[in-house]
């Protein structure tokens, strides 16, 4: 990923805590620390928040999350970040860091996305993968307690590579029926390979 700047992700010890710590801290307290903090480095990046990053967090031993930082900002009514999941071995041939940059792009100087929302990828999430699309779903595989930061008030939603039948689908029939038919086929939100349930 050569448009990759790559930083340690650490957290500072300061008096007050910055609304980016925070953030980070809500991911460390239900995953663990970021093990890396990304910023793309080509594009109107200068027109995202000056703290926004991708985190890669190791949620658990057969999961990674990407994760935004700083999507949203402290003076935002309706406060998001969003992440997306994958396998460890899946990281480094991945887009999302280019991915999650354009859709925190869109989200800041498009439309504000939220639960429910869909976006196009432009790409592929994955060499090879049918997903070039994304649907905007409650954190199911973490529950409430990552969804919600109290203090800032701050939404944390799952973003899930969908296809392009799998979206025209949510658009007529909505995001319920959609998770409804991602349950009943059982589909491995993990697998960039995955057939569309659709």
């Amino acid at each position: 990923m050569p448009a990759v700047v790559t930083e340690k992700a650490a957290f500072r010890t300061m008096s007050s805590i910055t609304y980016a710590q925070k953030i980070e801290a809500h991911y460390a307290e239900n995953w663990r620390a970021p093990r890396e903090s990304l910023r793309w480095g080509t594009g109107p990046i200068d027109e995202l928040p000056a703290d926004f990053r991708v985190l890669v967090v190791s949620r658990s031993a057969d999961t990674v999350a990407f994760a935004t930082r700083c999507m949203s900002v402290a003076a935002d009514a309706d406060r998001l970040e969003i992440h997306v999941l994958c396998r460890p071995n899946d990281v480094r041939r991945t887009n999302l860091p280019e991915i999650l940059t354009a859709v925190a792009h869109y989200h800041r100087t498009g439309s504000r996305l939220g639960l429910g929302h869909s976006v196009n990828f432009g790409m592929p999430w994955m060499v090879g993968s049918a997903c070039t699309h994304g649907v905007i779903s409650l954190p199911y595989v973490d529950g409430p307690k990552l969804e919600w930061l109290a203090e800032p008030p701050v939404r944390f939603l799952w973003m899930i590579p969908a296809t392009p039948a799998e979206i025209a689908f949510k658009r007529e029939r909505g995001l319920e029926a959609l998770e409804e038919r991602f349950e009943a086929a059982q589909f491995n939100y993990l697998d960039p390979l995955r057939p569309s349930v659709v």
